[in-house]
């Protein structure tokens, strides 16, 4: 097999998936230390992977929703793929556009998981697992048709000392004393309702670590979730900080790297705080922690062993069963135990 020279890697398009597929750059790379890799990822995901030592070029792109807008972005987009002139891409999504772009941009070699109808636009389809396994190890089987064995690389991302300690002021400008501990608390998570711990005992258990850790409770969320945070913490002592919709996703993935332990649903900033040695209490119910679980982490899952779980369903359609029978003092007792 002739050694490419020119690598385009088309990221996920959730935070989430996007931080567990960071182990294909850096196995590329190793793989082909000579050559140039690019990963093309939606914005404003692509700030994530800004100072990523694998990659040599960074191809942001957005889809306008715009009918007219957007005909013109794709063919912007295609025109920027065909420009690169890779002789490889690969293709981390599973939609059928992507690689319609590729396909398009006249990229040599194709590869990609041989879903949604899009085979005869790949020219190395990959079979999807058929056997239960973790996401990144899914990526990492992507590399097979370049000879690139599955690793045991772990999901990572870059970040400056001077970016961290600049978010830092988002925390001092709300009344964080340096040298304190911080409990991060992510209340919400982008596919449903039915992946969250109700938001009672989210506001229980920062009661609860404010009365037993000597530290502060910092709540993380968009824009999406910043009403849901604002309820949860209202009325709570001086020492909860609301960041909610505050933070760019660099600043979130600095600020959670300064925590002592974060308390998380099944979300990006759970396989942020992963990646970055953050420790964590992950809360699972609806979704599979063996699948889309933290990476490393894996012994700091709290779930249920519910009959319905998991479903993946976006809303739960009888009791909840499988995140109610969390309850405040587990999650308590292991925070506590990590700090």
């Amino acid at each position: 097999m002739e050694e490419p020279q020119n690598i385009l890697v088309r990221m996920p398009n959730w935070v989430g998936d996007l931080v567990m597929a960071t182990p294909v750059l850096t196995d590329l790379k190793a793989a082909f230390p000579k050559a140039s890799i690019t990963a093309m990822c939606r914005k404003p995901l692509c700030d994530l992977l800004k100072k990523d030592v694998s990659i040599d070029e960074l191809f942001c792109f957005e889809k306008p929703s715009n009918d007219f807008l957007r005909r013109k972005g794709l063919r912007d987009i295609i025109g920027k793929v065909q420009t690169g002139k890779y002789d490889v891409g690969v293709l981390l999504t599973n939609s059928f556009s992507s690689a319609w772009w590729f396909w398009q941009g006249k990229v040599k070699r194709r590869i990609g998981y041989a879903d949604h109808f899009r085979s005869f636009l790949l020219t190395d389809p990959v079979k999807l697992a058929s056997d239960k396994e973790h996401l990144v190890d899914s990526f990492k089987k992507l590399l097979f048709p370049l000879c690139v064995p599955v690793s045991k690389t772990k999901p990572r991302l870059y970040l400056t000392e001077k970016e961290i300690e600049e978010s830092k002021e988002l925390l001092y400008q709300r009344g964080y004393v340096r040298g304190a501990k911080i409990i991060g608390i992510n209340p919400g998570a982008a596919y449903g309702s039915a992946k969250c711990w109700p938001p009672e005992r989210f506001k229980a258990i920062a009661k609860k670590i404010i009365d037993e850790i000597d530290g502060y409770v910092v709540f993380f969320g968009d824009t999406n979730t910043a009403s849901l945070v604002k309820e949860i913490s209202s009325g709570l002592p001086s020492k909860v900080i609301d960041l909610a919709g505050v933070t760019n996703l660099r600043e979130l993935a600095c600020i959670i790297k300064d925590c002592n332990v974060l308390v998380t649903n099944d979300s990006g900033p759970m396989h942020i705080a992963d990646a970055l040695g953050t420790p964590l209490v992950a809360l699972f119910g609806s979704t599979d922690s063996e699948i889309t679980g933290p990476y490393e982490q894996r012994g700091n899952v709290i779930k249920k062993d519910v009959e319905c779980s998991p479903c993946f369903k976006r809303t739960c359609p009888i009791d909840f069963r499988c995140m109610k029978g969390i309850s405040v003092d587990e999650v308590a007792q292991k925070v506590i135990e990590l700090c």
